[in-house]
């Protein structure tokens, strides 16, 4: 079917229909299994001469989750994600894991990854018309923005530098691949 006025009704938006049909149990276990491929994805880490943030695969992740879960869920599954970390599982840059992490670097953009799964998410459910790529590669894009306006501020903080230098270690030196990053969910999505 086509677009039309109503709303956007096709192949794209009944394929994603199994959201609202799973119940608790598996919406939780797939939040969950979101949670482990982000812990997975900081596992996978490139660290550089210019900056304490680890180039990582997190943020495909953090992004995909949004899409394929949804609002509540794709947010909760970050939740899950730091949450689980906190209590000791090695999975943050570096193989952190515990408490300790609130005092990383690091930590504002994991408060960025639990926002903008919920945005990517309720973006997603609210125009089901951003399923296609045209409309979903900038909502992915809003994402990645919004994790950096919630990494950088904090980032400069924690080293003690201003926001345009944290702004250049933190987001600009990655934007290239985040872009990278936000086609290929944007496509996956």
């Amino acid at each position: 079917m086509n677009v039309n006025v109503d709303g956007f009704i096709d192949a794209r938006h009944r394929f994603f229909q199994w959201r609202t049909e799973l119940d608790f149990i598996r919406m939780s276990m797939l939040a969950m299994a979101f949670a482990f491929l982000t812990g997975a994805g900081a596992l996978l880490r490139l660290y550089t001469p210019f900056s304490p943030v680890p180039f990582t695969a997190q943020v495909f992740f953090v992004l995909l989750s949004g899409a394929m879960l949804g609002k509540y869920w794709g947010g909760i599954s970050q939740i899950m994600y730091l949450g689980i970390g906190m209590l000791g599982v090695p999975w943050f840059a570096g193989g952190a894991g515990g408490w300790t992490i609130i005092y990383a670097p690091t930590i504002g953009y994991i408060v960025g990854f639990i926002v903008a799964a919920f945005l990517i998410g309720w973006l997603t459910d609210k125009y089901p018309q951003t399923r296609q790529f045209k409309f979903h590669f900038p909502v992915m894009l809003m994402g990645i923005l919004t994790i950096y306006a919630f990494g950088v501020p904090i980032l400069a903080l924690n080293q003690g530098i201003g926001l345009v230098e944290a702004a250049l270690i933190g987001g600009g030196i990655f934007l290239v691949f985040d872009i990278i990053k936000a086609i290929l969910a944007g496509a996956a999505g």
